[in-house]
């Protein structure tokens, strides 16, 4: 008997391959094998009772051949997609497709890729849950229906091109709920002041004042009684306290602290959690559950005694506190706890430490710290002035921060001193301080206050993050999310003409119909028509609202610099800019700070065509033009339409240095070269981003100088002879095959190998290959389709 087992990724397949013996083939989908179009129209039929309409997904159609191939050569199909609402999705999409060449279909689901897990998954196979299908199934059609009536509207109210979403929005409206009170806040002045008591036996200890006061002349009050009488000690508290352990990680804490802690978005720790898990090294990453299995944890006890003696034990049973939550599923936690170390990449191997961490200081005793707080004031209690105190804290029993060190902190010793003992006061400083406004939030911040709110779930955290960053809705710098002019405008539209669809409260309660949904408390016909009915009719009704082109006056000390009149502020591709109220009449404006917008100044004329040359700065630093920018064409692309010429300077040449006649020069590039002889394609010779180099199709190779390779004296021939070549990989990998151009981008296809195994690249991205693909029969389309899994 054979038995097809299907599961969704090349590498969870070829991990569960090691564990099954014969009779088992393991074959994977390569992710999801249907999806809607991603036109709208016709994606969903909406008075037929929202029925998807589901396409193929492009490029699968040779893996689903394989599979029913696969299918009609076994006696039982096996559906082992991920355990959560998208693994049955990919499931029950497989089967849909697949049926015909075997009815013999059952699921089977485990939390973990170890040998035992998935033979016991294989003792218990069970039907498709339908209700988990169509959770996930009403969560796609809904995003999708608000996706793209929202953004419909968007575009012709306020710009081509911006976009809304279920959840995406409401985390854009908190960011900016945030921002807003970062501009309204006005700062206050306090002072701090600061006692350096001199101590015989600890040297200079800061009493730091517990008041702050706001106004100078009580600072400066304090200060000078404080330096005219005598300072004793006048109370000394010391307290014990135990600081517990933290549950093992979730979907929402392990973003979070591998945020704080390692610097991670939260798509790249996702992107490492899925490769852990994939190769068996940790429990599934999507995941409300704080639970943890009761063989793993004996495990972890037992490690325990063995490596740090029994005071250090604690078995501890955490209590789930998000109400979405399955206690079925459990956290996230090494399925060997007594591998300490693993990962291909040192992304994985950062990542896994901080999962071992947590999970086995999870079950250890508490911490015992020592608090001190020691206050001191004027002897003579009659001078009134708030008490100095300084404060300390040392650990008297690590407990589980011997594992989870970097959650410990640093001790902070205070002087040995008795009640009554004089210190001794020369001075008292004051530090002017102002208040500062709320924190703008990070990711982990973020997270953490959708997750609060019950917004989103443990499997759209990272993509929410990501979404803002794609839209340019927000901008990181460091871990902070800042809001852009694009977000603040977008956010500002929804929130005046759709508050309902975007609060907490409404979008909490979807959510929560989701969940009822998987549970088979609701229906899914009737969530989808219940929202939807009322969101239709509400849109239809924004419909005559006025373009939103103005976004307000402008600050009346900016008039417009060509006719005096007053300036409105609008939202540009860059952001916001001020525009004379009289336009198209009138085509004044200026930056959002006021300053006035100039035309650039030309460096001179070419020799030959007698046309202007600018120094402009780009995208990619400065570069010279050659003539100005033509009208654009009505009806073409902005691909299509025409450009002046235009030359990157190098690199050593700083804008303000170009001269007339450098700028000729460099206007020699891009050279054509001539055409190359297989496709008739234009060999080209350039400077770009990276320095120089030749091109052809979609197919770049840097020159070099130290060959002697020039763009602007190389020719053909030499170009040609590049080009023969095998394309040169990075340090530590080599090119295996080239199959071929991409069909849209027309950038070569290349497999490479490395020491971690063989891939695909996608920008700066690695897809990698299972290890039984026979690249030799590689083609193109093959490619494509574990691109897109990837």
């Amino acid at each position: 008997m054979s038995t097809l087992v299907i599961v969704e990724s090349p590498s969870k397949a070829k991990t569960i391959g090691k564990y099954l013996g014969k009779g088992y083939i393991v074959k994977s989908s390569i992710g999801h094998v249907r999806d809607l179009p991603k036109t709208n129209k016709d994606a969903v039929d909406i008075e037929g009772g929202f029925i998807p309409r589901y396409i193929i997904s492009p490029g699968k159609e040779k893996v689903i051949a394989d599979l029913k191939d696969a299918a009609k050569k076994a006696d039982a199909v096996l559906l082992a997609s991920d355990p959560d609402r998208e693994g049955e999705a990919i499931a029950w999409h497989v089967a849909e497709l697949i049926k015909g060449s075997n009815k013999n279909l059952k699921r089977i689901v485990f939390h973990e890729i170890t040998e035992e897990a998935v033979k016991e998954a294989i003792e218990h196979p069970r039907p498709i849950d339908i209700n988990l299908k169509e959770a996930q199934e009403a969560r796609r059609v809904l995003d999708r229906l608000v996706g793209y009536d929202l953004s419909g509207l968007i575009w012709k109210k306020v710009r081509y091109g911006l976009s809304a979403g279920r959840v995406q929005s409401p985390a854009l409206r908190i960011l900016m709920e945030r921002e807003r009170e970062i501009r309204a806040f006005i700062p206050e002045l306090y002072y701090v002041l600061t006692a350096p008591t001199k101590l015989a036996k600890s040297g200079e200890v800061p009493f730091i004042c517990l008041e702050q006061p706001k106004d100078k002349a009580e600072a400066e009050r304090i200060k000078k009684a404080g330096e005219d009488n005598s300072w004793e000690v006048k109370d000394i508290k010391e307290t014990e306290q135990k600081r517990s352990p933290r549950p093992p990680f979730t979907t929402s804490t392990i973003q979070q602290t591998a945020s704080t802690r390692l610097g991670f978005s939260p798509s790249r720790t996702m992107r490492a959690a899925q490769k852990l898990y994939e190769a068996g090294l940790i429990t599934y990453m999507r995941t409300d559950s704080t639970n943890m299995g009761a063989a793993a944890q004996k495990q972890i006890i037992a490690l325990l005694h063995s490596d740090y003696g029994k005071e250090y034990v604690q078995p501890r049973n955490y209590k789930t506190k998000s109400k979405s939550a399955q206690e079925a599923h459990e956290a996230i936690r090494p399925t060997n706890a007594g591998v300490r170390s693993a990962g291909n990449t040192a992304d994985e191997r950062a990542l896994y430490e901080l999962i071992w961490d947590r999970t086995v200081s999870s079950q250890m005793a508490d911490a015992r710290i020592k608090r001190t707080r020691i206050t001191t004031n004027l002897v003579d209690s009659k001078k009134a002035i708030p008490d100095f105190a300084v404060n300390g804290s040392r650990v008297l029993f690590d407990g589980w921060l011997k594992v989870d060190t970097r959650a410990r902190g640093e001790d902070t010793e205070v002087p040995m001193l008795t009640v009554g003992e004089k210190v001794e006061v020369d001075k008292v400083e004051i530090e002017e301080k102002a208040t500062e406004p709320p924190s703008r939030y990070s990711e982990a911040g973020l997270i953490k206050e959708l997750e609060k709110r019950g917004i989103g779930r443990p499997s759209t955290y990272a993509s929410i993050m990501q979404t803002l960053n794609d839209r340019g809705y927000v901008e990181k710098k460091g871990r902070t999310l800042i809001p852009t002019d694009t977000g603040d405008v977008v956010s500002s539209f929804l929130e005046a003409h759709f508050p309902t669809y975007i609060s907490d409260t409404f979008t909490s309660d979807m959510e929560d119909e989701l969940d009822e949904i998987a549970e088979g408390k609701r229906t899914y016909k009737k969530t989808l028509s219940d929202f939807y009915t009322p969101f239709s009719r509400d849109l239809a009704a924004k419909e005559d609202i006025e373009k939103q082109t103005n976004l307000g006056e402008a600050p009346s000390e900016f008039p417009c610099p060509i006719c005096g009149k007053p300036m409105v502020i609008k939202l540009g591709k860059s952001g916001k800019f001020l525009s004379c109220e009289n336009f198209p009449e009138c085509t004044g404006s200026r930056l959002i700070d006021g300053s006035e917008v100039k035309d650039e100044e030309p460096i001179g004329t070419h020799p030959e065509t007698g046309e202007n040359i600018y120094v402009l700065n780009g995208k990619f630093g400065p570069y010279v033009q050659l003539g100005e920018m033509p009208e654009p064409i009505k009806g073409k692309k902005k691909s299509e339409q025409p450009k002046p010429k235009r030359a990157s300077l190098p690199k050593d040449k700083k804008a303000e240095d170009v001269t007339l006649e450098d700028a000729v020069h460099y206007l020699v590039l891009p050279r054509e070269l001539g055409k190359h002889p297989d496709t008739g394609e234009a060999v080209i010779a350039n400077i770009g981003q990276f320095g120089p180099y030749i091109g052809h199709v979609k197919d770049f190779r840097s020159l070099k100088p130290k060959d002697g390779d020039d763009p602007y004296t190389i020719t053909l021939e030499r170009a040609l002879e590049i080009f023969s070549k095998p394309k040169q990989g990075r340090k530590g990998e080599k090119v295996l095959k080239e199959l071929g151009p991409h069909p849209k981008t027309k950038k070569p296809l290349v497999v490479y190998e490395s020491k971690s195994g063989r891939y695909l690249r996608r920008g700066f991205k690695r897809i990698m290959l299972p290890n039984d693909v026979d690249v030799e029969k590689m083609t193109v389309e093959d490619a494509l389709m574990y691109m897109k899994a990837g």
